[in-house]
């Protein structure tokens, strides 16, 4: 079992930068696909970057292309996401999650979520 903690997220202004944390306990998840996903308001959840346990393979939604980078150090047991330039649209819960496998698969463990609000 993987438990997952978000933490770093807060109220900033446009253009502001924040860093997610998403700290693992119960199980290393050096072998996991980590995921951060978010979820706006009436809005369904969405993929927002995803690293391999290599930090080899790593993807992003179109949206957040060149503002936000993840990364991950196995050996603390932690991914990251960086989030530079923020906008009112990236408002929203954003959540960390884990898988076996890159591209298929269900993301087996969640964290709670972390609230990220950017005023205009």
């Amino acid at each position: 079992q993987v438990h997952l903690v978000e933490s770093g997220g807060g109220l900033v202004q446009a253009g502001d930068s924040l860093r997610l944390s998403c700290a693992a306990s119960g199980r290393t998840i050096s072998n996991y696909v980590m995921g951060w996903f978010r979820q706006a308001p009436g809005k369904e959840r969405e993929l927002v970057a995803a690293i391999d346990w290599r930090s080899v393979l790593i993807s992003y939604a179109g949206s957040v292309k060149g503002r936000f980078t993840i990364s991950r150090d196995n050996a603390k047991n932690t991914v990251y996401l960086q989030m530079n330039m923020l906008k009112p649209e990236d408002t929203a819960v954003y959540y960390c999650a884990a898988k076996i496998t890159w591209g298929t698969g269900i993301y087996n463990y969640w964290g709670q979520g972390t609230q990220v609000t950017v005023s205009s």
